[in-house]
């Protein structure tokens, strides 16, 4: 009679563990458990900063009504989304960057001369 108790309890046990889906499996609530995503869901939202230069904007700005309001603005930078083809890496690269900073890397010559003067890794971009 306790040899069958037993042998029931155990099918009881294990019956429990077994879901809808499948056999029991625990969650793990770790970071490394979370999956990559692509497409939209995946989106960082970056800071309107030009990667070559640095270019901020402007919080500071004033407008001056005629009635000498002073109204808070922003002057935001012009950014520009840009390929350029590195040769050092032998790709495409993508940018935000200014149209300063357009102008700039139009002056050194190519994106790898202008990345060395500002000391910037491009194999992120």
């Amino acid at each position: 009679m306790k040899s069958v108790c037993v042998a029931l309890l155990l099918v009881i046990l294990t019956a429990t563990r077994i879901s809808a889906f499948g056999t029991f499996s625990p969650v793990i609530a770790s970071s490394s458990s979370v999956q990559q995503r692509n497409g939209a869901s995946s989106m960082v939202m970056r800071a309107r900063i030009c990667d070559l230069l640095g270019k901020r904007p402007n919080r500071q700005a004033r407008v001056v009504t005629f009635s000498n309001k002073k109204i808070k603005k922003v002057q935001h930078v012009n950014l520009q989304r840009k390929k350029f083809f590195s040769e050092a890496l032998g790709r495409s690269v993508k940018l935000r960057l200014s149209t300063k900073g357009i102008k700039t890397v139009e002056k050194y010559g190519g994106i790898d001369a202008a990345a060395k003067k500002f000391k910037i890794n491009l194999t992120k971009y």
